[in-house]
């Protein structure tokens, strides 16, 4: 978008070069009924502008900090490529809260993928609000999920552990309602001690790894296995890996008795697996 165009008026958050060494900026951007766009684009022309997120008029600015700091991060770790910036998005009016048949919220964020969560708080039975992550997906009626749920369905700490931590009150200026009405973060706040002290950690990258060994024919499930002392043997006598335990604790195979299967994995396991199967620190498969 060249720079002669009215959306030149912004708010520069940082600049940082691409993986081709170009220089580009992520900037605010007023949008339509006063809400905000935050927008990753060309330093120089201004141009190939990506939108990152949109943010309504209740909610605090400290939120595009936070949003701008998870799509830094998520650069790092590979290609990461968010859709275009298109005119209807200049033009176009965020919903209004009281249209979510819920109390004004404190600041909310999409997931990936079409698995929207938003963080806001409502009422209940008159009580205070409690501020909680809410699952909204078309057509389906929002319902509160823990943060634990949140995290396993995106299989990623990030953003939503960054954002509970700032709505708490354990990083940033915590994010209130709109019009001062009391919101208790009491739920959430033990929530996020759980999954922050927890020794069960998810098992995405440990699961990326192993399947990048076999792929490439470095390793086989089962040497992985009886390499983590997981051996059975047949009639005769014959060993091999315990592959479906391996398959278990990987996410790739159901628990018994169970139809889905499982983002999480205790740390010890993972240090096994990573030590004695792969051959690599812990570290490096930890997200």
């Amino acid at each position: 978008m060249p720079r002669s165009s009215p959306f030149a008026r912004h708010r520069l958050l940082t600049r940082y070069r691409d993986p081709r060494k170009r220089l580009r900026e992520v900037v605010v951007l007023p949008g339509a009924a006063a809400s905000l766009l935050l927008v990753d684009r060309d330093a120089f022309s201004g141009g190939d502008c990506r939108l990152l997120a949109r943010l309504g008029p209740d909610e605090p600015q400290d939120n595009a900090v936070i949003i701008c700091s998870d799509y830094l991060a998520r650069l790092e770790r590979g290609p990461f490529a968010c859709r275009r910036l298109r005119p209807a998005d200049l033009e176009s009016t965020p919903p209004d809260p009281e249209d979510r048949h819920d109390a004004p919220g404190a600041c909310s964020h999409e997931g990936p993928a079409g698995t929207p969560f938003e963080l806001h708080a409502r009422p209940r039975n008159g009580d205070i609000a409690q501020l909680r992550w809410w699952r909204c997906d078309a057509g389906v009626p929002r319902h509160p999920v823990s943060l634990r749920d949140a995290i396993a369905t995106l299989e990623s700490y990030e953003p939503i552990r960054t954002l509970t931590v700032a709505a708490t009150g354990r990083g940033p200026r915590p994010c209130f309602s709109r019009n001062g009405d009391a919101v208790s973060v009491t739920v959430l706040r033990a929530e996020l001690k759980r999954v922050l002290q927890s020794p069960i950690v998810l098992n995405r990258a440990l699961r990326e790894a192993v399947l990048e060994r076999v792929e490439g024919g470095e390793l086989s499930l089962s040497e992985i296995a009886i390499r983590c002392g997981r051996v059975k043997r047949d009639s005769g006598g014959n060993e091999s890996g315990e592959t479906s335990w391996l398959g278990r604790r990987l996410g790739l195979l159901a628990e018994g008795g169970k139809t889905a299967t499982t983002p999480w994995i205790h740390s010890d396991v993972l240090a096994l697996i990573a030590r004695r199967g792969l051959g690599i620190p812990p570290r490096e498969v930890e997200l």
